[in-house]
């Protein structure tokens, strides 16, 4: 993995260990990056919610951090892979309350919420792509 904040870093998620290296190595590029500690909450947060739904529910995957720059700003990018069965219904994935895994049906929808970009790629049988940014300059 690349040394945060210098370029793009990938994470696997196939392991509970796994989640918590990829939480961590969030919050050092969002250290390094200057994002005010709420914006690091909110990114870490919402790279937890995403790379918890790859393990759970699409068997594993990988999570990159890729610093961005755009004219006074910086932002993260994070894009979460996996190759699980893919989301049937992502309409109503991205609403609150709607679970498939016995939670509170907050994680896609909330991710959202935290982030300024989001998209969500998702084809049955093919697995599911998380695309994220947020920025320090918004």
């Amino acid at each position: 993995m690349a040394a945060a904040g210098t370029g793009p870093a990938e994470c696997p998620v196939r392991t509970e260990e796994d989640l918590l290296t990829a939480r961590h190595a969030v919050r050092a590029a969002t250290q390094q990056l200057g994002f005010s500690l709420v914006d690091q909450t909110r990114v870490v947060t919402a790279a937890s919610e995403l790379a918890r739904n790859a393990f759970v529910h699409g068997g594993g995957g990988v999570l990159r951090i890729e610093p961005l720059r755009r004219g006074g700003g910086t932002g993260l990018r994070l894009t979460v892979r996996d190759d699980g069965p893919g989301i049937a219904d992502l309409e109503g994935a991205l609403t609150d309350g709607f679970t498939t895994g016995g939670g509170l049906g907050h994680g896609l929808g909330g991710a959202r919420r935290l982030m300024h970009e989001f998209d969500v790629r998702s084809t049955p049988g093919e697995g599911t792509t998380v695309t994220a940014v947020r920025w320090t300059d918004r």
